[in-house]
């Protein structure tokens, strides 16, 4: 198994392909009621990245700056859903959720994870993935 350390790095290019995936429906749904909640979802993965980061900073590693092979996968599928429809579009965001909620199922089950990174994970950041697909849903749903 990897250690947390090299799990933790893959969350974060995960986030930062989230972030760089959210832009990018940002600019389909501009002017659309559907565009500030996005914009939340994107503001949240910002935060998880600054936090991550530091923690791995503090562990004296380096921590990614980009979002690696997931973000070109990510930008590939999002330039096609854009293509096909709003619906298209909230589903590819609702798959790119549930991979990072396993992300961090993945970094919890890393036997030397220190208890502080477990505890963000468990209380803040999980919990936003959660809502996401939840919000995610909610929008799918809404009538276009």
């Amino acid at each position: 198994m990897a250690n947390y350390e090299d799990k933790l790095n893959e969350v974060v290019r995960g986030e930062i392909s989230a972030v760089e995936t959210y832009n990018q429906i940002l600019e389909k749904f501009s002017g659309d009621t559907k565009a500030a909640p996005i914009s939340d979802m994107k503001n949240d993965h910002n935060q998880a990245i600054s936090k991550l980061q530091a923690k791995l900073h503090t562990q004296g590693e380096t921590a990614s700056t980009d979002s690696g092979a997931w973000g070109t996968v990510a930008k590939t599928v999002m330039g096609s859903a854009k293509l096909f429809g709003d619906k298209s579009a909230l589903k590819a965001l609702k798959e790119g959720e549930e991979h990072g909620e396993k992300l961090y199922n993945e970094l919890l089950s890393c036997n030397d994870l220190p208890q502080d990174v477990a505890n963000i994970v468990q209380s803040e950041l999980l919990p936003k993935q959660h809502q996401h697909i939840q919000k995610i849903d909610q929008l799918m749903n809404q009538n276009y």
